[in-house]
C-alpha cells in the first residue's frame, strides 16, 4: 500500500520515495503527495525526477486500490529505483482553496435549506456544485454567506475517526445517495464551528487563505436541481 502524504499534510510539495511497481505507463510508489483523481477533485500533476532524468505526471489515479502515477513516458525508471516527486503547486493549492470553499458552501446549503451535494467536480479555474434544491436564487444567498465565514479566518483541521464514532456525527457525509465510506477509520476535515465531513481531499489549514468566493452562473438542471459553478480571486 501506498503512504497518502497529501492526507495527512496537504503542504508538502515535494517528497522522496521508490517504484514499487510498474504499471503500464505509469508508476507505483511506496509513499507519494499526488492526490488521485476521486472524491470530485481532479488529480495532482508534476514531476518525478529519478537519476536527473525528469518524467511528467499527467495523471494521478486510483485504481483496484493502487495509486498510479501515469507517466509521459516510463523508460529508465525501475522497480526500486529512488524518485523525487515535485507537485505542480499552484494547480494543487487553487484546488485547496476552491475544495474548502465547497465544504463551506455544502455545510450552509445542509444547515439552512437541508440541500445536499448531488455532484460536482473541482478543477484549478473553477469548481461546480449540483444541490437538490427548488429554487436557485439561494445559491448567491449561500456564496455570500460563505465568503463572509471565510473571512473570519476559522481553521480547517484534519484528523481520524474510528467509523462508529464519525457515524455518530449529523451531516457527516453531505453528498446524497452515497453511503458512508465502507472502510473502519475515516479522515474527518472540520472547518471549526462551521462544518465536520468525512473527506479525503487537500484542503487549505486556514479559511482565510480561499480568497473571494465569485459565482460563474447559476443553472437550473430541472425540479429540484440547481447547478452552482463559481472561483476563488485573491
Amino acid at each position: 500500500m501506498t503512504d497518502e502524504i497529501y492526507a495527512k499534510d496537504a503542504y508538502v510539495k515535494t517528497f522522496k520515495g521508490k517504484v514499487t511497481s510498474l504499471e503500464g505507463n505509469g508508476i507505483i510508489l511506496d509513499k507519494t503527495a499526488f492526490h488521485p483523481r476521486g472524491g470530485g477533485l481532479e488529480s495532482d500533476t508534476g514531476e518525478i525526477i529519478s537519476e536527473g532524468n525528469h518524467y511528467r505526471v499527467l495523471e494521478v489515479k486510483r485504481v483496484d486500490g493502487k495509486i498510479i502515477h501515469v507517466l509521459d513516458r516510463i523508460e529508465g525508471l525501475a522497480i526500486n529505483a529512488e524518485v523525487e516527486g515535485v507537485i505542480d503547486w499552484e494547480r494543487r493549492y487553487r484546488m485547496m482553496r476552491l475544495h474548502t470553499a465547497s465544504h463551506i458552501i455544502a455545510s450552509i446549503a445542509y444547515t439552512k435549506y437541508n440541500a445536499l451535494i448531488t455532484g460536482g467536480n473541482i478543477t484549478p479555474e473553477y469548481a461546480k456544485d449540483d444541490f437538490d434544491l427548488e429554487n436557485k436564487d439561494l445559491l448567491p444567498k449561500i456564496v455570500e454567506e460563505a465568503n463572509q465565514i471565510a473571512n473570519k479566518s476559522i481553521p480547517v483541521k484534519v484528523y481520524f475517526l474510528s467509523r462508529s464514532e464519525a457515524m455518530k456525527i449529523p451531516g457527516v457525509v453531505k453528498l446524497a445517495e452515497k453511503m458512508p465510506p465502507d472502510v473502519q477509520v475515516w479522515r474527518i476535515v472540520e472547518i471549526e464551528g462551521v462544518d465536520l465531513q468525512a473527506d479525503g481531499g487537500p484542503h487549505v489549514a486556514n479559511t482565510k487563505e480561499i480568497g473571494t468566493i465569485e459565482i460563474i452562473k447559476v443553472e437550473n438542471r430541472g425540479k429540484g436541481k440547481k447547478r452552482l459553478y463559481y472561483t476563488v480571486k485573491p
